[in-house]
């Protein structure tokens, strides 16, 4: 792997820096003494910094966040959008294993298709871009894993309330969520997913259709039906799902890992880019 330069480091260490102090200035000694850089080494970094308009040397010899990078930091709070990142992963996921991937929201209580891509065999899915359909129990246990009190909470308020056993369910493949990174669903016997499927999306009845493992047997085959697994925000609660569906054959359970990995891997550079640095928050 091709390594930054130290020059680099150095002055993103102090941007960071400055961006972690907002409305604050600092002396050269104090940004010396905090980030344990060499006297001229770090004045160089700051003069240059100042030349740019990163940030701004006041005249008590200060330096505070300057206006071009305020500007920098609206122009990528304003056009910069973790899609950006997730298209293309989406479409290796979608290549790699002959399924759609897609990216679901959730707003309100409500689930929208906000993005996907799709391999070859599967153009015609007949879920449409920008479908929207209610939160069922089977998809909430990726929205909610890393927030029980979240889960709770719409639980009390559904008007698609789960069976007791099926409330269990969700709750177990949380657990499976926190533990493995995704949720896998799979097909009921006898189930035919076609019939779930509308120009709406997924029927509220999904339910009906498909059960969330809650272990998984390396050796066993499984009829896979969807992998889910969450993009984290900053706060360790879930910004949204990216979701494989379409899957053609059973699955053994290495397979699942496999691709399991291969999905939380794509939602961790994802949440790595909208800032996402830290573990999962404490519900």
């Amino acid at each position: 792997m091709t390594r930054s330069s130290p020059g680099v480091r150095r002055v993103a260490a102090i941007l960071n820096f400055m961006a972690s102090h907002p409305g604050q200035a600092f002396a050269l000694s104090d940004i010396v003494r905090a980030l344990k850089l060499s006297r001229a080494t770090c004045h160089a970094l700051l003069t240059g910094l100042v030349e740019v308009g990163y940030l701004y040397r006041a005249t008590d010899k200060t330096y505070l966040l300057g206006p071009a990078l305020a500007a920098i930091g609206r122009a990528a709070a304003e056009h910069s959008s973790p899609l950006q990142v997730a298209q293309p992963e989406m479409r290796q996921l979608a290549d790699a294993f002959d399924v759609v991937c897609g990216a679901y929201f959730l707003e309100g209580d409500m689930l929208h298709l906000r993005d996907r891509a799709a391999s070859v065999s599967h153009v015609g899915y007949p879920v449409p871009l920008g479908a929207r359909r209610p939160l069922r129990s089977v998809q909430a246990a990726a929205f909610f894993a890393h927030s029980p009190q979240e889960a709770e909470a719409w639980l009390k308020r559904t008007d698609s309330a789960p069976s007791p056993e099926r409330r269990q369910r969700m709750f177990e493949s949380m657990e499976f969520v926190r533990t493995h990174g995704y949720l896998v669903l799979v097909r009921k016997p006898g189930a035919d997913m076609a019939g779930a499927l509308s120009p709406q999306g997924l029927t509220p009845q999904t339910d009906d259709f498909v059960l969330p493992l809650t272990q998984l047997d390396a050796g066993q085959l499984y009829p896979v039906a969807a992998l889910m697994a969450p993009v984290l925000d900053a706060a360790g609660r879930t910004s949204f799902c990216l979701l494989m569906a379409g899957f053609n054959v059973a699955l053994t359970g290495r397979q699942i890992l496999d691709a399991g990995e291969r999905l939380q891997a794509a939602c961790a550079r994802i949440a790595q880019f909208s800032g996402a640095l830290g573990q999962p928050r404490a519900a």
